[in-house]
């Protein structure tokens, strides 16, 4: 496979959170495969040991909405209240520069707005809790957020799942260790095709 072929690819992972789509994410990376991943921009403050410019480009509101009046971004969507997430432009030409696929690591809705702008240039593929109890489980084991926003989170993740009828792919993280090799099988399906 040639760089020119990747090119224009892009890879869409996304999920309710705490289904394991980051997990996934970096088990992909760290795999021979031509890829790298885009950052997100988000106006949220950092959690735990995140990295501004690894984990997230962390604008706050003000400059989140400064990109949005410079068209700056590819898609973004107001996840929470005064919580912005979206994909900078700037990343996706950096990571085509180089001649690899961009990853995506988004929200649902993030992800069919990126599927729409991408079309047959994306593999959109959606990580499936086992359960709506197992998300909730692996929110609390996370330990980076309150009671009320998980509730929160569990609430919005019965509207994700809804739409994962709009994936490409469905792929069940019941084991995480499966879940990455079917990931990893459609991805490079998809990049050799």
């Amino acid at each position: 496979m040639t760089a020119s072929s990747r090119k224009e690819k892009a890879i869409i992972f996304s999920a309710p959170s705490g289904a394991g789509k980051t997990t996934i994410v970096r088990a992909l990376l760290q795999t021979d495969l031509p890829l790298a991943f885009s950052i997100s921009a988000t106006s949220r403050e950092p959690r735990g040991n995140e990295i501004n410019g690894v984990d997230y480009y962390f604008l706050g509101i003000n400059g989140f909405k400064k990109m949005i009046d410079q068209d700056a971004l590819i898609e973004w969507e107001e996840v929470y209240e005064d919580q912005f997430y979206g994909t900078l432009k700037s990343e996706v030409e950096r990571i085509w520069r180089d001649g690899k696929a961009v990853v995506f690591d988004v929200d649902v809705y993030g992800a069919i707005e990126l599927k729409k702008i991408f079309g047959d240039k994306a593999l959109a593929i959606f990580i499936m809790p086992p359960s709506i109890n197992s998300l909730e489980e692996r929110l609390k084991a996370r330990n980076t957020e309150n009671e009320d926003k998980i509730k929160l989170r569990l609430a919005k993740s019965a509207q994700e799942l809804e739409q994962r009828e709009s994936f490409d792919a469905i792929v069940v993280n019941d084991k995480l260790g499966e879940a990455i090799k079917q990931s990893t099988q459609l991805v490079t399906d998809y990049l050799n095709s």
